[in-house]
């Protein structure tokens, strides 16, 4: 198959059947990054072409309408139609991200990042910018064997470092022990020292926003184990970091407080620049809540989710 075949071929199996990057590798046996490369061709060159109808002022009122209302140092809200995929909506929202991101970090910051499909929408369409002294830092251990790969925490913080030219530490623990001595023993080893204290001086905190589904989920069912359902009678309605809160956006204590390998709720919020990015109904209720508790400092969010978020109040 010729390059211009494949590149319709990859852009149909991406836009039209709804297919990620690490699937349409597999099919076709080839590299991702050669996927990435023609689906950005295929924008270019106008064999894909994405409109999208809105009204800017909209955009800009919900965004005002956000801060005023919980106290954000930015809102960035964009309009995505409503009948796009649930990736497509990623691709856009991840590029919002990235903007507003790049034009916040500067020469010197440590910066931290979570796991999942937000984070790796962000980094994937985030642009290069040279920084000096940037570190990019794991906030919590890997989902190892629980996500695909470009969604772990490693591979997104190394990905950023690269946009960046800067340095990234890895993480070679799990987000959730088996025990809470075992995390103790973890923690005492001096790589996980060394990125403790440096989780003390992050002056931005990247994150995606967990919805409150645990138990009818099959990734999380098996990533959280029992502790899923008695979360779920505690009345939680999200998470950060693995750290669950309730609709008021305060903390949920659970058994598995004493097993992550990560920040604290305590700690994430004592970064100074707080970056949540979600999006989607199943996520309002848990995007409100953390807005109330004043868990993030920065929503980046579609239109019609901010709506949803408004409507609550």
């Amino acid at each position: 198959m010729d390059e211009e075949k494949l590149l319709i071929r990859i852009a149909e199996m991406y836009y039209q059947e709804d297919k990620n990057q690490s699937q349409i590798a597999k099919e076709l046996n080839i590299h991702r990054t050669t996927i990435s490369r023609l689906l950005k061709r295929s924008r270019e060159e106008g064999v894909v072409q994405i409109t999208i109808n809105y009204d800017k002022s909209a955009s800009y009122s919900l965004e005002q309408t956000l801060e005023q209302r919980f106290g954000l140092e930015k809102a960035v809200v964009i309009p995505v139609a409503s009948e796009l995929s649930r990736q497509q909506k990623e691709h856009f929202l991840g590029k919002a991200a990235g903007d507003y991101f790049l034009n916040y970090v500067q020469d010197g910051m440590k910066v931290g990042f979570s796991w999942g499909h937000a984070l790796a929408a962000m980094v994937e369409e985030m642009s290069t910018k040279e920084l000096k002294n940037v570190l990019c830092l794991p906030m919590i251990g890997g989902p190892s064997g629980k996500l695909a790969s470009e969604y772990h925490v490693n591979t997104i913080a190394y990905a950023a470092s690269k946009k960046l030219s800067c340095a990234a530490l890895m993480i070679d623990s799990p987000a959730i022990t088996e025990t809470a001595e075992l995390r103790t023993a973890l923690m005492k080893n001096s790589f996980n020292q060394e990125l403790s204290k440096l989780w003390q001086e992050l002056e931005i905190a990247v994150f995606g926003i967990g919805s409150p589904s645990l138990s009818a989920n099959d990734v999380w069912q098996g990533f959280y184990g029992e502790e899923a359902k008695d979360l779920e009678t505690k009345g939680i309605v999200g998470d950060v970091l693995s750290r669950f809160f309730d609709k008021e956006g305060v903390a949920v204590k659970s058994t598995l407080d004493d097993r992550i390998i990560g920040l604290s709720m305590e700690q994430l919020k004592r970064v100074p620049q707080r970056i949540g990015i979600a999006e989607s109904k199943e996520k309002v209720r848990s995007i409100h809540a953390a807005l109330k508790g004043e868990i993030l400092t920065t929503l980046v969010t579609t239109e019609e989710t901010a709506r949803e978020i408004l409507s609550l109040d």
